[in-house]
């Protein structure tokens, strides 16, 4: 159990600042820059530590119906974590400062043509989330130990990519990339391992 308290605060804490991420807005300047915010909240158990994870709403043009972290495209001028802050703040009417930022995870390059980065913040009181419909569906709090369970995540083939395409199962419903990739990157710095994770790859329908 990952007890929802400043003691699991300062062990995530602790674990992100020894992490050296890799920052790839060098090599894919080509890409369109983005930030999702990796919130860490009260857990469905209220007791518990949990990830806020989002399914996206139907009436969207890209992405629908699909699970995502919150967050979005930077606009002109803006840090990821500003991005991160702000998109927070829109899909689910959590409002954060610089204060709750934990730390910065690596890039992840999409197929559709963004590049990724993960904000991990810590939301002290997210009780009253209002989530925008035009945007999201509902809103899952997924409890750490859920994350760290060994069948939690799997890697499969495909005969379109080399590359192994990574899931995460959350009862019943498989995540792909890019969300299942940063969430399992973030897993394994939980359990104490540095797992570089821009090389998994995306389902077929995700491409675009």
């Amino acid at each position: 159990m990952a007890p929802f308290n400043p003691g699991t605060r300062a062990m995530i804490e602790a674990r992100v600042a020894k992490f050296d991420r890799i920052d790839e807005s060098d090599a894919a300047a080509h890409l369109k820059r983005a930030a999702v915010a990796l919130v860490l909240a009260h857990a469905d158990h209220a007791a518990d530590t949990g990830l806020l994870l989002t399914l996206r709403a139907s009436s969207l043009r890209a992405h629908s119906n699909q699970w995502a972290l919150p967050g979005g495209r930077c606009d002109p001028g803006e840090t990821v974590v500003e991005t991160a802050l702000r998109e927070l703040a829109e899909e689910l009417g959590l409002r954060l400062g610089a204060c709750d930022v934990i730390g910065i995870l690596d890039d992840y390059p999409t197929r559709s043509g963004y590049l990724i980065t993960p904000v991990v913040m810590w939301a002290d009181d997210s009780r009253q989330l209002v989530p925008n419909p035009d945007e999201v569906a509902s809103v899952h709090r997924i409890a750490l130990t859920e994350l760290l369970r060994p069948e939690a995540f799997d890697f499969i083939r495909i005969p379109e990519s080399e590359r192994r395409v990574i899931r995460y199962s959350h009862f019943g419903h498989m995540i792909h990339a890019p969300t299942a990739a940063l969430v399992y990157q973030f897993s394994e710095l939980l359990a104490g391992r540095i797992t570089r994770v821009a090389e998994l790859e995306q389902p077929v329908f995700a491409w675009k």
